[in-house]
């Protein structure tokens, strides 16, 4: 009997110790890419604690955007000349969305007794689901997909709100630049012409999170 209490509050205290040794993550807030103007991005982080200062794990984020890729249209109009410049408007029209995803480590710096600071740095591939308009038929939409290297760096402020929760904010640099090619007929020259779109989603992220741990 003295054996199974024994074991009892041993599995007790190990659970114990061991319920906080992960977390997870929902963070909210704006995010400023070159490419594009500044639009709303959702994430989730998990982690998992090597000592109670220093954590790893991973994140995936969505952030999405429509808008006109006024690099394209200049682009346009510089092969074409400006007489086209409203349809080349329509013809740069852009859906686009965003997923990172990025292995993730994680120093805290302890300020009080409810308070800390950390450093947050990522590596990592991002993602682009691109929907675009055709070149010849502008009302037409096509899809297309692209990848890239991402990396980013951080800093931000936690604050314990409960035992086993915490209220974050965060400001995050983001660095990427997915591209791919693709081929219109150019009727001056009277062949297809090679186009690069090179998406530079690099930028500012400021967002808050709820952390929690189990």
């Amino acid at each position: 009997m003295q054996k199974i209490v024994i074991t009892i509050i041993l599995i007790f205290i190990y659970s114990s110790i061991f319920a906080q040794h992960r977390s997870a993550t929902i963070k909210l807030g704006s995010f400023s890419p070159s490419a594009t103007e500044s639009g709303f991005v959702i994430g989730y982080e998990g982690g998992k604690f090597i000592d109670r200062n220093f954590d790893i794990g991973w994140s995936v984020d969505w952030f999405h955007k429509d808008y006109v890729d006024q690099a394209l249209v200049s682009e346009y109009n510089d092969y074409y000349g400006f007489f086209e410049s409203e349809l080349n408007e329509i013809r740069a029209k852009t859906n686009l969305h965003s997923i990172p995803v990025l292995f993730n480590m994680r120093a805290k710096f302890p300020m009080g007794p409810r308070v800390s600071a950390y450093v947050t740095g990522g590596i990592g591939v991002e993602g682009l689901l691109i929907f675009y308009r055709d070149y010849q038929f502008p009302d037409e939409d096509e899809f297309d997909a692209a990848f890239d290297f991402n990396w980013r760096l951080g800093m931000g402020v936690a604050f314990q709100f409960g035992r086993k929760s915490d209220i974050i904010a965060e400001l995050t640099y983001h660095a990427s630049e997915p591209s791919w090619t693709y081929e219109i007929d150019d009727p001056v020259v009277g062949y297809k012409r090679k186009l690069e779109r090179v998406f530079d989603m690099s930028g500012l992220m400021a967002r808050i999170g709820f952390k929690f741990y189990y």
